[in-house]
């Protein structure tokens, strides 16, 4: 049962014609970042980046070399949209962008992470068997059928993604408007919709609308009474966050992957007139790898459900601390500001240094480092390096306060802990971050 279900053949029209979408957006990802001049405000302006802790050995190339990573990237993705040495071209992007996402934290986005996975997936699947120039070229591994592993793969991982980002929006802040009002009031200058954002009841819209859509969308497009109208709510929904948010290739391609919700014959008519017959059989192929591939995505699953429950762990609040936020589908969920001031005394005396961060910091670090107890241990831990460097031996100490939600500022961080002696722990609360509640 579990070979049929996994092993039989499907037409895999939607898997080529996705590839082909993603391979565009992965592209304009890569050539936006150029042209809009994220590359160099973000990699290239800073003295450094805030690495994911463990990666500082990946560090932004000089000169002018980030420029020509991601054109390279754009490149890439281009190849992949065409189905050009697809297996290479798509196993570069996915290294290349894991590169830059591992390199820095002060652009985060839980799409960052999502694209690192679905590159890495997609060179795992036969992406490029036809409506490639690889099949073009070499007629032999062209084929109308995938596996049906492949297509229970993605529809898994997209139900996971959503139930988490639907799951994480069940607080209070959430179910009671307060915070989507917070996120429309900075929209109110917006040409158009600025003012209509502003209503009482808009807020209420959108929070239960986003909380619905994605606990429900993928239940409702494999049921085909509700698939269509679904579609059309997707196109609304993903349509008005690029237009509000301006959230990059996100929005497109989660509409992309709405073709493996419809019929063959439907993808056909729309993108692939000249596919002449689509796939009919019921041919069961179990490779001679299946206990290794039902293995792997067994352990790529219990990963995927369980990574975004680890701040469960974490002692208090992870609004709060931040500890277990990344790679959790906790996504536009909480606003903060915080203000943070970083002090260097020198050991055996009295020397104090009041440290100005706009002397080490881009515009864009200085925004992230406030409220995010990660980057304030990174920030003193470079201070205590620096000043290791002179000779002298230093303690670093933090006054930092933060606002969660519009809430009153509260300290954040333990003004009477030398975080420069302090050690990063990866699974374990670090108890120089204040509490969220007083005691």
């Amino acid at each position: 049962m579990l070979n049929r279900w996994l092993f039989k053949q499907v037409d895999n029209s939607a898997l080529v014609v996705f590839r082909a979408f993603f391979g565009l957006l992965i592209a304009i990802e890569a050539f936006g970042a150029i042209f809009t001049g994220w590359v160099r405000r973000t990699l290239m302006e800073p003295e450094f980046t805030f690495n994911f802790i463990g990666f500082e050995f990946l560090q932004p190339l000089p000169g002018n070399g980030m420029l020509w990573y991601y054109g390279i990237m754009g490149l890439f993705g281009i190849f992949v949209m065409v189905g050009f040495k697809y297996r290479i071209s798509i196993l570069a992007y996915a290294i290349m962008w894991s590169g830059v996402y591992l390199m820095q934290k002060s652009s985060y986005n839980n799409h960052y992470y999502l694209l690192m996975l679905l590159c890495f997936v997609m060179c795992f699947l036969p992406a490029h068997r036809w409506f490639s120039v690889d099949a073009k070229i070499n007629p032999s591994i062209s084929r109308i059928s995938m596996p049906r592993w492949v297509w229970v793969f993605i529809v898994l991982q997209l139900w996971i993604v959503y139930t988490y980002a639907s799951v994480a929006k069940l607080y209070p802040d959430w179910l009671d408007g307060s915070f989507p009002a917070i996120l429309m009031k900075s929209k109110r200058d917006y040409w158009l919709v600025g003012e209509f954002l502003q209503q009482g009841w808009i807020r209420y819209a959108i929070a239960y609308f986003g909380l619905l859509f994605d606990l429900l969308i993928i239940p409702l497009l494999l049921w085909k009474p509700t698939r269509l109208p679904v579609f059309l709510a997707a196109i609304f929904f993903h349509l008005f966050n690029s237009f509000i948010f301006h959230i990059g290739i996100f929005p497109y391609m989660s509409l992309a992957f709405c073709i493996f919700f419809f019929p063959t014959e439907t993808i056909n008519r729309i993108f692939l007139r000249n596919k002449k017959k689509h796939y009919e059989g019921d041919e069961v192929i179990v490779p001679p790898y299946r206990n290794f591939l039902i293995g792997a995505m067994s352990v790529w699953f219990v990963i995927q459900v369980s990574l975004p429950l680890r701040h469960w762990f974490f002692k208090d609040d992870v609004l709060w601390t931040e500890e277990g936020h990344r790679l959790s589908w906790r996504m536009m969920l909480r606003g903060k500001s915080g203000r943070v001031a970083f002090k260097v005394v020198e050991k055996g005396t009295s020397d104090t240094i009041y440290v100005d961060k706009k002397d080490y910091l881009s515009r864009k670090q200085l925004r992230a480092i406030t409220s995010k107890p990660d980057l304030i241990w990174q920030f003193a831990q470079r201070l205590e390096e620096e000043y290791a460097e002179k000779g002298k031996e230093v303690e670093v100490y933090v006054e930092g306060k933060i606002s969660v939600n519009g809430r009153p500022y509260k300290p954040l961080i333990d003004p009477k802990v030398d975080l420069a002696a302090e050690k990063w722990q990866h699974f374990k609360h670090h108890e120089w971050i204040m509490p969220s509640e007083e005691k």
